[in-house]
Formats: structure tokens, C-alpha cells, sequence
């Protein structure tokens, strides 16, 4: 039984890596399973992809469909084009599985369906309810074509029912992202800048930024620093800057000592300094889950979040996108009243074999 495995932005490649050694696994024990590692170009900056493979110890896709930049429609159709070809030239698999909610992940969900290909989605089921963000018609897309949703919380599974789904196509499995979290903790690598500019365990903050409505507004993003540089008393602020957001930065011109705007880092050396951090200050998503599993304190600047279980149970807090409300938020965390948060159920490493048990068990 063949696998397409669809990666295309970094997200992508934390969440297929432990099911790449899970399919191997159950192979090595005997079943009939194998994989086609497709990597389909979106994200094309070393730092930003390659790395991931390398750190992960991800194989080199089987194939590289080269879609590259542009607008969503072009990135779209450049990878549906991509994948309708394999999938003419190379042969159909017995599924397409996809992960998350990037581009790549509805375009080839669509692409397979199409040519009459089942498709599982990981991470189905989440919803932020805002309509703005690519990431939720990606969401949508998929979800309304997906034939097995394998689910990280009950959360998205009342959401998916809510939808229509049968509780047939359901499948609570918990947390990829998690599974490979856990494995490469052990691993994690000191980055240049701990050296650099001397930091120490929990007295300096993480931030990372990207989202149109936090950076796309010059006067917005100046606020939005300024508010967080006068409130974390004279501790440094580390910022791996996303390339869109350094574009904005250089533009509007913003600087200060304390604020270390640093280059995009791999997987391990990033989760370094977000283990070893006081805070961490972030408009991802996925950064909330990473935070929560290893108990640092995480403030989201969005007005809105498709991980719930991150704040209900977790040590993620959503601040909403109005500047003055960091400044409570830093009383909190200086004052010592962070929560402390628990890990969500069936985030604990075994997400990816639970994936390629129940695989197995209905293809």
C-alpha cells in the first residue's frame, strides 16, 4: 500500500517526520505500507525548509514539485499542476495524506480527489472562525473533501460533527507536532546568539511575528514593539524575523538595544531558546502547542486561536492585536502568576503510530 506523504511549508515537515518513522516501522515489522515523500516547494529558503529535513533526519523527497513563491492563486495552481502530473505519470498511491492547514495541504487534497484518490487529513478539525486567514479556507477546503480526519483534540472533533461528519471518519489521535517534539527535545542545539549577546536561562523573551495584521501596518508593529520593549524591565528580546515581516522592519525603520533581530533558525536551535526562555511572545499557532508542552509561558497577539486546548489547558494566553494589552499580561509574568497549565490529552509522543495503526486497520 502506497502513501503520498504532502510537505510544503515548515510546519509540514515537524508534523510528517514521526509519521514517516512510523510508516517505517510498521513496514520493518512485516505490513504492506510505504511511503512517497512529496515536498512540494512552497517554501523554498533553506532556513525555512531544507534545514528541517536535515534536523529531523526527514528523508530527501522522493519528489520536489518546485512550486516556489508567488500569490496564493499562483502557489495554488502551481502545485495542483505539479501533483495532477505525478499522480498521471508516476501512479495513484492508496492515499494522500496531508498535514496542517498550508497551501500545499488543500491543493493536493484537491488534486486527489479529483483523480479519485482518498484523503486523510492530520490536524483536521481545528478552527479559528476567521475567515481573514488563508490558513482557515485552507482548513475548510480540505476538511469539506477529507475522507479520514485524524483529530488532535475533542475540540476539533465537536467542530467536524458540527460540520456533518460521520463518527466513522473520526479519529482522535492526538498531536504529530508533539510526537516530534518529545523525540528531539533531547536534541536541541545552542544557537550563535546564545553566545553572542550572553543570555541566560529565563532572563530574556522569545518573539516571532508574521501575521498580515500585526506586521502589515507600519505604525501597528511600531506600537505593538515599543509596547513590548517598555514592558519586559530591561530584558533581552530575541526575534527571528520571518522574511515577510523583516521587510516591514527594514521599512519602517525599528530598532533598539535590547531587541536582537536575528535570522530564521532550525528546528532545534529555535526550540532551544523557547525551552530555556521567561515568555515567549508569538502570533503562530503552532509555537502555542510547543510552549504548552514544555511549560513556558506564551502570550499569542491574535484576537483569535484554532488551538483552544493551548489556553484552556495549556500556558498560552490570547492577548487580542490591541498593543495595551501586554502591558497586564507582563505584570502577570513578572509578577510571578503565570499559570501553570497541563499537557492535553494524547499529546505524550504516540500520536504518529496511532495515525499508521488505524491506517492500516481501514485501507
Amino acid at each position: 500500500m502506497l502513501i503520498d506523504l504532502i510537505a510544503g511549508a515548515r510546519p509540514n515537515f515537524m508534523k510528517i517526520s514521526p509519521i514517516i518513522d512510523a510508516i517505517q516501522g510498521a513496514a520493518a515489522a512485516g505490513k504492506d505500507v510505504r511511503f512517497r515523500l512529496i515536498h512540494t516547494g512552497q517554501h523554498y529558503d533553506k532556513n525555512m525548509s531544507d534545514s528541517f529535513f536535515d534536523q529531523l533526519g526527514i528523508p530527501q523527497p522522493d519528489v520536489n514539485l518546485g512550486a516556489g513563491g508567488g500569490s496564493q492563486a499562483e502557489q495554488t495552481a502551481a502545485i495542483m499542476i505539479g501533483y495532477e502530473k505525478l499522480l498521471f505519470d508516476q501512479g495513484k498511491p492508496a492515499l494522500c495524506l496531508v498535514v496542517g492547514d498550508v497551501t500545499s495541504t488543500m491543493a493536493c487534497a484537491i488534486t486527489a480527489q479529483k483523480l479519485q484518490v482518498k484523503v486523510a487529513h492530520v490536524e483536521a478539525g481545528i478552527r479559528s472562525g476567521d475567515w481573514s486567514m488563508p490558513e482557515e479556507i485552507n482548513r475548510l477546503v480540505t476538511d469539506s473533501i477529507t475522507n479520514y480526519f485524524f483529530t488532535t483534540s475533542t475540540v476539533a472533533n465537536e467542530n467536524l460533527r458540527k460540520s456533518g461528519i460521520g463518527e466513522e471518519q473520526i479519529f482522535f489521535v492526538g498531536n504529530t507536532m508533539i510526537d516530534t517534539l518529545i523525540k528531539h527535545r533531547p536534541r536541541f542545539q545552542k544557537p550563535e546568539v546564545w553566545d553572542k549577546i550572553g543570555l541566560r536561562d529565563k532572563e530574556y523573551l522569545v518573539m516571532t511575528l508574521h501575521r498580515p495584521g500585526n506586521v502589515d501596518q507600519e505604525e501597528k508593529l511600531k506600537s505593538l514593539i515599543q509596547e513590548i520593549i517598555d514592558h519586559t524591565q530591561g530584558l533581552p528580546l530575541v526575534f527571528p524575523v520571518h522574511p515577510r515581516t523583516k521587510i516591514m522592519l527594514r521599512t519602517a525603520g525599528i530598532s533598539h538595544e535590547r531587541l536582537h533581530m536575528i535570522d530564521p533558525l532550525g528546528y532545534l536551535e529555535f526550540n532551544y531558546l523557547v525551552e530555556r526562555a521567561k515568555a515567549v511572545i508569538t502570533d503562530s499557532g503552532g509555537i502555542t502547542e510547543e510552549t504548552t508542552v514544555i511549560g513556558v509561558p506564551c502570550m499569542t497577539l491574535r484576537d483569535n486561536t484554532e488551538r483552544p486546548e493551548t489556553i484552556t489547558q495549556g500556558t498560552n494566553e490570547l492577548l487580542g492585536t490591541d498593543p495595551k494589552a501586554i502591558a497586564p499580561s507582563m505584570k502577570t509574568l513578572f509578577g510571578g502568576k503565570w499559570k501553570t497549565g497541563q499537557i492535553p490529552e494524547k499529546w505524550d509522543g504516540k500520536t504518529a503510530n496511532r495515525i499508521v495503526a488505524k491506517l492500516l486497520e481501514i485501507l
